[in-house]
């Protein structure tokens, strides 16, 4: 069988080992086959120790006397196990006739090949074979065999069972005092005048046995040690005689056969009366088997995993393994008595001199973690011993990403439950679709780095859009009104009930080859469609989508079927709620009027501001109601509380008002009649009312006011003032009578009507809030009152939150008083001929006002009316005509009895004279006045060219 053959079934057989085995079982086996493999002499495996040298730690075939010769060699050696180990790679040493002296030439005639093994990209030991010289340097398949070997061991080293790390006691010698339990002490003494040694017996069976010639002097026990340990025994013993004090040293004695075992010897110095010493004694003990055990310590903490440096009091590096060699990035003999500070590699660590010095001075333990180098992370545990610190350098760079991803997912965690807090809580108070939208986007989003959301609904079998944030509006446009469809994402969603989520536009466009065109409206790249779900029905999607592709992670999807359960049932709830406020919207704007009416000596524009929270409609109304004489009632009232019921409460008032107003009452009676209204609703109804009653043909204003803040009065000059007006508690809780102020208004004055909450929008009080409302109106261009009223509106949109809780109401008109020559007065006597001159008059007035087409119609009003007073009324009578946009006409007395129209029947001589009237006019009526009563009559000037019908003519009483 061929070498390579050989070579190849040893290292299969080797291969077969159990992993696990011991050190000492891998490195025999090791041995084993390298030897018998080369056919050598002899062979051993040396290892880094804790000094600068390489200790024997195994051997196979080597005699004694070879043996103690190699138990230590010097790293900086020339010896092919020091050469194997210092370059790392394999040595070949031969040794030639005549050289004598080991451990560099161990036999003449020989050669040695040594191979390194490794610990990472370290060398920590070396196989040596002692090789017959005429079989000459390995070949080149045995060099490779001898390699393979040597990755055999580092292999099997790495599964060996780990070693405990030690602990400072360990350090310190407490397993060394336990190895000396039970070992022979010897006595001895020495003469240091005489210079005998004297050894009890005890002592001398620690050499096995003593040489036949030996005498008991000092340079005959100097024969018996080591070389290398005689300088420094003597030095601690000249120390010690020197100093006075104790002496202490271990050497190595040559025993019987040839090998070397360890002694330590312990003593003190006698004196004489002068002081001067004259003999030492002490005890001796063989430290072998603790010296062993001191080895085996400095190999496993030179082959521990983690980082391990001894320190002196002052920092210097007394020791350190190969892991903190290669994490420092130097090797023992360069770190050796190196201050641990100083290091290149430790000089960017903060504070470390000062850690290091308190940990000494505390006498406790610190712990720290270091960035050494940008992309690793060590952690340096500081052990204060009695001589100095221990120092553990453990990477942590794994464990600490571990840690911080760990970190970064609680927090995200922590994160994501506070959003889901949040959104719950806002999705409460939510109470519009707009609101879930608002509080979904502005949640949920951040949280996951979307960028758009969208939420659509299914009305019958089509889509509608709810609401929608990061979208483009032409995808928004496309999306309103799609039909509901399989082949569609949100079509899917709603028929399968389950969330998608598509990670790339190119998986959207395969899946949706009929929508291609969505991802490039939508600006998007990834989506995630989540079914709204309520009572097992599917009513709307809501859409989440990311600018880039996106792979949701499963407690990101978790998170958003969560999610997509919350937002459904609020979104239900917040379409209900929609519902209810478009229609209660509706009843308010049901209840106010349409339009207001057009009049000459009174323009007039209003606005209603609902409150902005809450479905509840208001009570807040205001109204113009033209009445006779050009007479004009502007009204604005409040109805305490928010609700349907105050909403019909409004209404109720309203069509009072407006009742009673045609009734022609005075103002104060009104408000009486408002008062029982509201009294009539319960003891919690009540309300403010502010009725102005202008008269354009006095100029006169006439207010009566229930608990409302008074008008603001906007002179032509621009002056605005707020009249001290008599003012009586609102509706429902005071009692008649109520009271009336008048105020002379210039033509061309504002009048400006409103409820409190245009006012008390602004946050503070109403006080500041007229204020507010005074210098606005102030400097406003006033042409316009459309552009006014939107300007008043708008800055109280802007002054804060409180309006939302409110409803406001604003009526601004602009009352305008009746020219002098477009009013006639004439005083009627008591007698048959006052109808026709009532006649006369009408007619020259109205060819004055280029009326003559109203002239015979206005007559037949005249006469018949001044009839009636002749016949049936008492005082004096008046005849008054007004030229506005209709011709108006008055006949007073001083009567409160009330004329009534009827059906007179065709026997009767009398009874139709006021269906003359009304059928002539346009409208007319009657009103108290202060002196009796006031019939009056309208007619347009479009209807009165015609003339009267013949019947009428006939039946006039003329």
């Amino acid at each position: 069988m061929g070498v390579h053959e050989s070579a190849n079934e040893r290292l299969a057989l080797l291969t077969t080992t159990v992993p696990g085995i011991a050190e000492s079982e891998i490195f025999r086996l090791g041995l084993y086959h390298a030897a018998a493999e080369l056919q050598t002499v002899a062979a051993a495996v040396h290892m880094r120790g804790p000094t600068p040298a390489l200790r024997l730690v195994s051997s196979l075939g080597l005699p004694s006397a070879l043996a103690a010769s190699w138990e230590i060699v010097m790293e900086n050696g020339p010896t092919a196990p020091a050469e194997a180990v210092r370059e790392g790679h394999c040595a070949w040493v031969p040794v030639k006739s005549g050289d004598a002296g080991p451990p560099t030439r161990p036999w003449p005639g020989t050669g040695l090949a040594s191979v390194p093994f490794f610990s990472g990209d370290r060398a920590v030991g070396a196989i040596t074979l002692l090789r017959a010289a005429t079989r000459g340097e390995p070949s080149t398949q045995e060099w490779d065999f001898l390699r393979a070997v040597a990755a055999w061991i580092e292999q099997r080293l790495r599964q060996a069972p780990p070693r405990a790390q030690p602990t400072q006691e360990d350090l310190a010698g407490g397993r060394l005092r336990q190895a000396l339990k039970g070992v022979p002490i010897g006595t001895w003494t020495w003469d240091l005048r005489t210079g005998h040694l004297d050894w009890a017996d005890a002592a001398v069976a620690l050499f096995g046995a003593l040489p036949a010639d030996y005498e008991p002097r000092m340079e005959n026990w100097v024969r018996l040690a080591h070389p290398d340990d005689i300088p420094s025994t003597m030095a601690a013993a000249e120390r010690a005689i020197r100093e006075r004090t104790v002496y202490e040293a271990e050497y190595r004695v040559r025993r019987p056969d040839g090998s070397y075992g360890w002694n330590q010897a312990r003593g003190s110095v006698a004196c004489d009366e002068n002081g001067q010493p004259i003999r030492m004694a002490g005890v001796v003990w063989d430290s072998s088997e603790s010296r062993s055990a001191r080895d085996a310590l400095a190999r496993a903490l030179r082959m521990m995993s983690d980082g391990f440096i001894l320190l002196d009091d002052e920092g210097q590096i007394l020791f350190a393994n190969l892991e903190a060699e290669r994490t420092l990035g130097a090797t023992e003999q360069e770190l050796f008595e190196r201050v641990l500070w100083e290091l290149p590699a430790l000089r960017g660590v903060p504070d470390l001199e000062s850690r290091c010095r308190e940990a000494s001075a505390r006498a406790a333990a610190v712990g720290f973690d270091v960035w050494m180098t940008p992309d690793r992370c060590h952690h340096l545990r500081l052990i204060p011993g009695p001589s100095g610190l221990t120092v553990y350098l453990t990477d942590v760079t794994d464990s600490r990403r571990r840690e911080a991803e760990r970190d970064a997912a609680r927090r995200a965690a922590a994160h994501r439950s506070t959003r889901i807090a949040e959104l719950t809580a806002a999705l409460a108070k939510a109470r519009t679709s707009g609101d879930v939208v608002d509080a979904v986007a502005r949640r949920v989003l951040p949280a996951l780095g979307a960028s758009g959301l969208a939420v659509v609904a299914v009305e019958g079998d089509r889509a509608h859009v709810v609401g929608a944030v990061g979208y483009k509006k032409a995808l928004l446009d496309a999306l309103d009104g799609v039909p509901i469809a399989s082949d569609d994402p949100i079509g899917e969603a709603v028929l399968t009930g389950a969330p998608l989520f598509i990670p790339s536009a190119q998986e959207y466009v395969t899946r949706y080859p009929r929508n291609a065109d969505r991802p490039r409206l939508a600006g998007k790249q990834a989506w995630a469609f989540l079914p709204l779900t309520v009572s097992g029905r599917t009513f709307a999607v809501c859409t989440v989508s990311f600018d880039q592709p996106r792979h949701l992670a499963d407690d990101e999807r978790s998170l958003l079927t969560a999610i997509s359960a919350l937002v459904a049932h609020a979104l239900e709830r917040a379409r209900l709620y929609d519902a209810e406020h478009t229609r209660a919207q509706e009843l308010q704007r049901g209840l106010l009027p349409k339009r207001l009416p057009e009049l000459s000596e009174c323009t007039a524009a209003a606005r209603f501001l609902p409150a902005t929270q809450g479905m509840d409609v208001g009570g807040d109304w205001y109204d113009v109601i033209p009445l006779s004489a050009g007479r004009v009632a502007l009204v604005v009232g409040d109805v305490m509380g928010h609700g349907l019921p105050q909403a019909a409460t409004m209404g109720r008032l309203r069509t009072a008002v407006d009742t009673l107003a045609h009734l022609e009452l005075p103002p104060d009676e009104i408000m009486s009649h408002l008062n029982q209204v509201v009294g009539s609703l319960g003891e919690d109804s009540f309300a403010t009312c502010l009725y102005a009653l202008h008269d354009p043909t006095t100029g006169i204003c006439t207010f009566t006011l229930a608990g409302h803040p008074p008008p603001a009065v906007v002179e032509p000059d621009g002056h605005v003032y707020f009249p001290d007006l008599s003012p009586d508690p609102p509706l429902g809780a005071g009692e008649p009578p109520f009271q009336t102020s008048e105020l002379q208004l210039p033509g061309g004055s504002l009048l400006v009507l409103y409820t409190d909450g245009l006012l008390e929008s602004r946050g503070s009080e109403i006080d500041q809030g007229m204020a507010d409302l005074a210098g606005l109106l102030g400097t406003a261009d006033r042409k316009d009152l459309e552009r006014l009223c939107d300007l008043v509106t708008s800055t109280a949109l802007e002054c804060g939150p409180s309006r939302a809780i409110d409803d406001a109401a604003l009526l601004i008109a602009r009352l305008d008083t009746m020219p002098a020559d477009r009013m006639a007065t004439w005083q009627l006597p008591g007698q048959p001929q006052a109808a026709g001159e009532a006649r006369q008059h009408v007619r020259e007035q109205l060819s004055l006002w280029e009326l003559d087409d109203l002239v015979l119609a206005t007559e037949l009003i005249v006469s018949e009316l001044v009839g009636n007073v002749i016949r049936h009324a008492r005082g004096p009578a008046q005849l008054r005509l007004l030229r506005s946009a209709d011709l108006i006409c008055e006949v007073s007395d001083g009567s409160l009895t009330t004329p009534r129209i009827r059906r007179a029947a065709e026997t009767d001589e009398g009874g139709r004279g006021l269906q003359l009237v009304a059928a002539l006019s346009q409208r007319w009526g009657t009103r108290y006045t202060t002196m009796g009563k006031c019939i009056w009559a309208e007619l347009t000037p479009s209807k009165g060219g015609n003339d009267p019908p013949r019947d009428l003519l006939a039946d006039a009483e003329l």
